[in-house]
């Protein structure tokens, strides 16, 4: 179950910027799409036939080793897959699917998976994404969890469902802070200064100046990212952060570079499995949710098989399945009894480990947690680089 590896090290290393850029020359004007009349999407889904097989495209380390759900879907279904690890990073993805589907040409994918945030959000309001038929998602619509039913960034899952999720906190070494950290003005307290670590990525970096100033992000204004970008200058200018990581950071709070910094919770729970004295908290004036979304692109050849493979991962059983090998948050709660179960029936590490996962916040949240959490704020190309301008002046100066 230990896995040395962590999925989020490509994820934002692209930077807004350049993402600004690329959307930019595409020609993205954030024109918001109308999602079609109802009487459309039924007329689109009952043309369409099962094929037998499908094509799913997804991100490394996202799948277990023998494809066990995959098998067990072709098993009870009927329906062959092709499974490939094509994604590791959402805007050079989207960089070279762009071409593709303005020419109207298909991927060659089923399913394809991509983090909220702006490249989705650009998918979607091009056109690129077919609308779900939710009479198809019966697993979805009795098992995900109301978190993953209210997205900003998708409401009523009409184009995404998620896949998995994670949560950006914040970080400590229990060698060198004694205290527990509840706060998000631990980041700015004094008595830190030169031992903080902080996120590279504006959006990762942009929602943590709000959280601290009380603001939601996804309900923002131009007007509250300057507050924010002020509150994170004061706080650079003070000498209280070590270094604005992409990646890193793990490493660093690890070893005691740095005592607390802003953190991915899988992250964090591979350390913790690893025995090391690292703790992970959602700060009271809030955290930042992550999914990584399931969608059909435009052009699909097998769209029932590829709607039936994303219902079958909300059985609980497929969920538990997953969750024991991701590790990071399943949509899927009742997969947290399963695992439960399970746990009785080990010995020695495996079970210990199976335990800890359980038993992890990290994991699985709590409703507490789940009331913290807000998403990144929603943005077109135009505003995508006011706000990448006043964040990154932060963190490039």
């Amino acid at each position: 179950m230990t896995q040395n590896r962590t999925r989020r090290e490509a994820l934002r290393l692209a930077g807004l910027s350049a993402t600004g850029l690329m959307l930019a020359a595409c020609g993205v004007q954030g024109q918001k799409q109308t999602p079609a009349k109802p009487d459309a999407v039924q007329d689109y889904w009952a043309k369409q036939k099962k094929t037998g097989k499908v094509v799913f495209a997804n991100w490394p380390e996202y799948m277990p080793e023998d494809k066990k759900p995959l098998e067990e879907f072709k098993k009870a279904t009927g329906i062959s897959y092709e499974y490939k690890e094509v994604i590791d990073e959402n805007a050079s993805f989207f960089g070279k699917v762009d071409p593709v589907l303005r020419a109207g040409q298909s991927l060659g994918y089923d399913i394809v998976v991509m983090t909220n945030g702006i490249q989705l959000q650009h998918m979607i309001e091009l056109g690129y994404v077919v609308q779900l038929d939710q009479a198809k998602l019966p697993n979805f619509n009795a098992n995900a969890g109301a978190k993953y039913k209210e997205r900003s960034y998708d409401p009523g899952n009409v184009y995404t469902v998620p896949y998995t999720s994670g949560i950006t906190g914040i970080a400590y070494n229990t060698k060198y802070v004694k205290d527990d950290i509840t706060s998000i003005n631990a980041l700015f307290d004094p008595k830190y200064k030169g031992r903080v670590g902080m996120m590279r990525d504006a959006q990762e970096i942009g929602n943590f100046g709000m959280f601290a100033l009380g603001i939601d992000p996804e309900k923002s204004t131009q007007a509250d990212w300057e507050k924010a970008g002020a509150k994170l200058k004061e706080q650079r200018d003070a000498g209280l952060v070590r270094k604005y990581y992409d990646q890193d950071y793990i490493d660093a709070v690890s070893k005691g570079d740095v005592w607390l910094t802003m953190a991915w919770s899988g992250d964090v729970f591979q350390r913790q499995l690893a025995g090391e004295p690292v703790k992970f908290v959602v700060p009271g004036e809030g955290g930042t949710i992550w999914t990584d979304n399931m969608l059909i692109p435009k052009g699909a050849a097998n769209p029932i098989d590829a709607i039936t493979l994303m219902d079958w991962f909300y059985k609980p059983e497929i969920a538990a399945e997953l969750e024991e090998f991701i590790q990071f948050v399943t949509p899927v709660p009742a997969a947290h009894d399963i695992l439960k179960e399970k746990v009785a029936t080990l010995q020695g590490k495996e079970k210990t480990d199976l335990e800890t996962l359980v038993n992890s916040p990290l994991i699985f949240p709590t409703e507490a947690d789940y009331a913290k959490l807000r998403g990144y704020t929603q943005l077109t190309t135009k505003t995508e680089q006011v706000f990448n301008r006043i964040f990154q002046t932060v963190t490039q100066a």
